[in-house]
């Protein structure tokens, strides 16, 4: 009977451990990064954590159809200075540095969340820089993101002339 046993469950657990050597880092990770409270959202991101993307999985969990947010925390960030003439963001890398305020929104584009993210970091001299979030990940510590939905789905549309994505209302 034992050795029954054994049989059937020695495939499923190779089963398990392939699929679960598949999966990121983060969706092995069973630590909790949202909780609803009364007025939105409170999401925590460690150490690691890469900024935009867990903002754009979690509009998709909970079908969020707009929301701004704000935010603070530690971090490794590239900010983008846009130039309008050349159409394109000149990126500056800060690593190690506090996220003194965040504020954000999350709409939509091409069915996918689309996140437009500002932020002002300072290192350890305490000068401050700021600009448009490209991209960032959690340093050491975490990042505490209060996130506020709308109950209105708002778009996100590129715009031609500008070279740049506008957020675009709906009567």
């Amino acid at each position: 009977m034992n050795t029954i046993k054994l049989l059937i469950i020695l495939p499923l657990i190779g089963c398990l451990t392939i699929i679960s050597n598949r999966l990121p880092a983060q969706e092995k990770d069973s630590t909790i990064r949202y909780t609803r409270v009364s007025n939105g959202y409170l999401m925590v991101l460690r150490q690691g954590d890469e900024i935009i993307p867990q903002l754009e999985h979690f509009a998709l969990a909970e079908q969020i159809p707009s929301a701004n947010f704000t935010g603070m925390g530690f971090v490794n960030v590239t900010f983008g200075f846009f130039d309008s003439a050349k159409k394109k963001f000149n990126p500056k890398h800060f690593k190690d540095v506090e996220l003194a305020s965040m504020h954000g929104s999350i709409a939509w584009q091409d069915d996918k969340p689309s996140i437009h993210l500002h932020g002002v970091v300072a290192g350890k001299d305490f000068v401050a820089y700021g600009g448009h979030i490209l991209d960032g990940t959690v340093g050491t510590g975490s990042l505490e993101i209060m996130i506020i939905p709308h109950d209105k789905v708002l778009e996100r549309v590129f715009e031609k002339d500008l070279g740049a994505n506008v957020l675009h209302l709906k009567r």
